[in-house]
């Protein structure tokens, strides 16, 4: 039951001191239980479903545009989120725990959402003819209101949680922090750079099927 601190930061420290200090009699040996094997077994299923995630978002975006080119636009949305996670951690002064990484998985979902409702506009105002700099400020613009309500809505809910002090804090309150801290950017970034990165890779685009 580790308190202000990490329990695998800790455990790690137990281990080094026991080997130092504690000769075990031939044929004994120790094993680290209770909340610490837990923490193993989730951390085993989590390197698997983080992963298993990410591929099923990205597989889930390609067949809803049936091409590769708009699903890795969407997708650098994750990252985007991710950042303002990991930074929100830091601030706060917490570790990284299996709370965090479910709330990782619930913050991708919605990046990607975001992503979605905004870049399905611009496709719909590039192929009606408009210019691929024009469709990406307009689309921008428009969408504006419905990407900061998906925004706000997710991270408003999350931050009685993220404050929270009573029994089970401990878990509540890493992945709130995720959530609310990589909606932040991902929002501001969604609305600034995925229009920008559009703009840039849609020029690129056109010039190579000019050529071809």
């Amino acid at each position: 039951n580790v308190r202000g601190r990490d329990l695998a930061g800790f455990i790690s420290e137990a281990k080094e001191a026991v080997d130092k200090e504690v000769k075990l009699p031939s044929g004994y040996y120790l094993d680290w239980g209770g909340q610490f094997k837990n923490l193993e077994r989730a951390s085993r299923r989590l390197a698997l479903v983080v992963p298993l995630t990410l591929f099923l978002i990205f597989l889930l975006l390609f067949t809803t545009f049936n091409s590769i080119r708009p699903a890795l636009l969407i997708y650098l949305n994750i990252p985007l989120a991710a950042t303002g996670g990991v930074v929100a951690l830091l601030l706060r002064g917490m570790p990284f725990s299996i709370s965090a990484g479910v709330g990782f998985i619930a913050l991708f979902g919605v990046a990607v959402l975001n992503g979605v409702v905004l870049m399905t506009y611009i496709f719909q105002l590039k192929d009606q003819g408009m210019s691929t700099e024009d469709a990406a400020i307009q689309g921008a613009t428009v969408r504006l209101r419905p990407v900061l309500m998906t925004a706000l809505v997710a991270s408003l809910g999350f931050i009685p949680m993220a404050i929270s002090s009573s029994a089970g804090a401990e878990v509540q309150r890493p992945l709130a922090t995720v959530v609310i801290g990589g909606l932040i950017t991902s929002t501001l970034l969604t609305l600034l750079v995925l229009p920008a990165l559009y703009k840039w890779m849609g020029t690129i685009w056109n010039k190579k099927e000019m050529e071809l």
